[in-house]
């Protein structure tokens, strides 16, 4: 087990597309985003407290943001059923998507060594990555506290 430092995600790099299924099991795809600029959020298991009180963080940051020009996309290993409880549960306004083999939070360097509950284990890492409207990277944050995460990005993004 090794923390993939080398394939965090640098500013100005093109994002790695992908195309999961929501919460319904819809497909989205970033490529449909193109044109408008996307923050991912990555998370590791819908409705414990950290990703809880995140997820509500930007839901109750969502319209300012909308507004401030940017969409929001979680995504996590749960399946499309977890999501869609997680979703009614907290009202969430944004979609969340489904990443059950992890390939898309390998992709984007939000997978890698960490402690939980005293024990090193391999899994998802907190990460945000925010996309611009040309699909390049404009930041990318990794192992980011629940806690307050959307006033410091908006700190980091001028809004």
């Amino acid at each position: 087990m090794g923390t993939a430092l080398s394939g965090r995600l640098q500013p100005g790099t093109p994002a790695p597309d992908f195309t999961l299924p929501d919460a319904a099991g819809k497909a989205v795809s970033l490529a449909s985003y193109r044109g408008r600029n996307v923050i991912v959020y990555f998370y590791p298991k819908a409705a414990t407290p950290g990703c809880t009180t995140e997820a509500c963080d930007f839901r109750d940051n969502l319209a300012s943001l909308q507004g401030s020009g940017y969409e929001v996309i979680g995504i996590s290993p749960d399946a499309p059923a977890a999501l869609a409880e997680f979703t009614g549960d907290f009202r969430l306004n944004f979609p969340l998507l489904s990443d059950q083999d992890n390939a898309v939070a390998v992709a984007y360097g939000a997978w890698g060594e960490k402690v939980l509950n005293g024990e090193i284990t391999e899994g998802v890492l907190r990460s945000t990555v925010v996309i611009g409207a040309d699909g390049s990277v404009t930041l990318a944050r990794y192992q980011v506290d629940a806690q307050g995460h959307v006033a410091t990005l908006r700190g980091e993004l001028g809004l």
